[in-house]
């Protein structure tokens, strides 16, 4: 591609994933909120994450359907306008049934854009890992933008209606590079024919690297999304303040950024990819076990935040790298996204769930310890080698 025809798929890409997470967590820094005004129980509230995340699992496999018939670029168009709408009715949520629509339609939305831009990665760069350090580094800029604005929107309005709503205008800037500019852009437009992707998909799931790619994908997703649901309640469960915890949430996905971008670039060059999955997860690790000890929450969000950050990154640029063509690579995101985010929104339920049951968070740390342990063997099992197709 010449530069005009790099830099707009750049900035819709970057566009597009300022949108697929504040739906989720610009909610965190809010739940209290939330919860008292539309009296809703710990369980009930984590549905508001558990919902969003267990549809971008359900309906990732839905995304290379609409790509077949639409192509890639409208499909992401019309996921973009499924979140914006979404996004938007949160001004009328007074019921709690409306939150957990909002969160259901959003959910799908995402899970049909998130396949389909590794697609469109894989298709239109030759060198896919440093896209994808943007793209997730853009992703972590949506994220953090949602959890730390939330709150002085919600100051700002004078209700939390209006700072939930407010994330809809990102979709609006955002479509516009979809719906137009990039269709005039020379490229293929399909991911494949449907009977070639359904052999393509039956291989995928006979073979044991895809598999420990998904549930690397899954066990990743759950501890992040978890987290970024639970960490301000946890803290001020330590004695903190809401502002305090919703900061704290913050500098976790500040801290992401750097991570986030750098590591895909490192483990591209230096190929020692089974040294910055464990590394990323010890960081995890250490940070898990300081909350558990109630040992400064601030060291403790920003080593996960780290470790997350690289986690997420490395989560999107694997499928990319093992894949041999757009067609895998959509697929592959598609198996592990769909099979990880259903996992994965199974978190934020078991924390809501435990809080309840136990009255604290002690145990519900612990369990997330053991998620983390068990994301570190499946990652040694992944080992060092790239690029080895997916036979």
């Amino acid at each position: 591609m010449n530069v005009k025809h790099t830099i707009i798929p750049i900035i819709a890409i970057i566009l597009t994933s300022f949108n697929l997470r504040p739906a989720i967590t610009s909610v965190s820094p809010l739940l209290g909120t939330i919860r008292e005004s539309l009296h809703m129980s710990a369980a009930s509230s984590s549905l508001l994450t558990s919902l969003a995340v267990l549809c971008m699992g359900l309906f990732a496999p839905f995304a290379i359907k609409l790509a077949n018939r639409f192509s890639i670029e409208r499909a992401i168009a019309y996921s973009l306008i499924l979140i914006g709408l979404a996004t938007a009715a949160r001004f009328f949520a007074y019921y709690a049934w409306v939150m957990l629509l909002t969160a259901f339609l959003a959910g799908i939305g995402i899970a049909i854009a998130g396949p389909l831009l590794s697609g469109f990665i894989k298709q239109n760069f030759t060198n896919p890992s440093r896209v994808v350090g943007i793209y997730s580094l853009a992703l972590v800029v949506g994220a953090s933008l949602g959890s730390g604005l939330s709150i002085p929107l919600s100051s700002l309005f004078h209700t939390w209606q209006a700072s939930a709503a407010s994330w809809a205008i990102l979709a609006v800037i955002a479509v516009f590079f979809w719906w137009k500019p990039i269709e005039k852009m020379p490229v293929t437009n399909t991911v494949s024919d449907t009977s070639s992707a359904d052999n393509n998909l039956k291989q995928l799931l006979t073979d044991q690297k895809a598999w420990l790619l998904t549930v690397f994908f899954g066990l990743m997703a759950f501890m992040f999304y978890t987290i970024m649901a639970w960490l301000p309640p946890i803290v001020e469960d330590m004695g903190y303040s809401k502002q305090q915890a919703g900061m704290m949430l913050t500098l976790l996905t500040v801290a992401q950024m750097p991570a986030t971008f750098l590591v895909p670039i490192l483990n591209n060059r230096l190929q020692h990819r089974a040294v910055w999955l464990v590394g990323c997860s010890s960081l995890e690790l250490i940070g898990l076990f300081l909350l558990l000890f109630s040992v400064n929450p601030w060291l403790s969000s920003l080593l996960i935040g780290i470790g997350a950050g690289g986690l997420f990154s490395l989560g999107l640029t694997l499928p990319i790298d093992e894949a041999k063509n757009i067609k895998e690579a959509s697929i592959l995101a598609a198996m592990t996204q769909s099979v990880g985010f259903v996992f994965a929104a199974l978190g934020p339920l078991f924390v809501g769930l435990v809080r309840d049951y136990t009255g604290n968070f002690t145990a519900a740390i612990i369990g997330m310890v053991v998620i983390v342990i068990a994301m570190i063997l499946i990652q040694i099992k992944l080992g060092n080698q790239k690029h080895q197709q997916i036979k």
